[in-house]
């Protein structure tokens, strides 16, 4: 299925690396989420994905059917009933993710500012940014050096 750059883009990122068993078994239920997924009763061109074994990603283009406050809820509600199926994490956005070596690694606010104290983690580190809003963004902004994400506003004092 082809999606515009312009597809509207949620990013959700598990506290924890899912195991390929998860991966395969979220995937199932992406996909029957994602294929009966409707705004005020016109379906949704949605797809889900999962991506590094930690982050679910899900993409709806507009140019047929937008998503609705509605649809975005029960989208919301199916997350919740992920995060409880595979006791998980999804929703919080202070749990960061970034690279460490090959891997992607992620950690609560507090031991990230740490890191950045230690200079384990540095303004060339690879962060996460799951505020991207569609599929170009996606694309291009999603995986950014420290420097170049918002996270830099969050920790400025400490690498200003």
């Amino acid at each position: 299925m082809q999606f515009s750059e312009n597809s509207r883009v949620w990013v959700y990122q598990s506290d924890r690396k899912l195991t390929d068993d998860e991966v395969q078994q979220i995937k199932t239920e992406l996909d029957s989420f994602t294929t009966g997924w409707t705004a005020h009763n016109n379906q949704l061109k949605a797809a889900g994905e999962v991506r590094y074994n930690r982050f679910l990603i899900l993409l709806v283009d507009e140019s047929q059917a937008g998503a609705s406050g509605c649809s975005i809820d029960k989208s919301v509600n199916f997350i919740k009933h992920l995060e409880q199926q595979f006791h998980i994490s999804l929703l919080d956005r202070f749990n960061l993710a970034y690279r460490g070596g090959n891997e992607v690694l992620s950690a609560p606010r507090h031991d990230f500012e740490d890191m950045l104290k230690q200079g384990s983690i540095n303004t060339d580190t690879i962060v996460f940014n799951n505020m991207v809003q569609n599929l170009s963004e996606l694309q291009t902004k999603w995986e950014v050096p420290f420097k170049d994400s918002w996270h830099i506003q969050l920790f400025r004092d400490l690498v200003g």
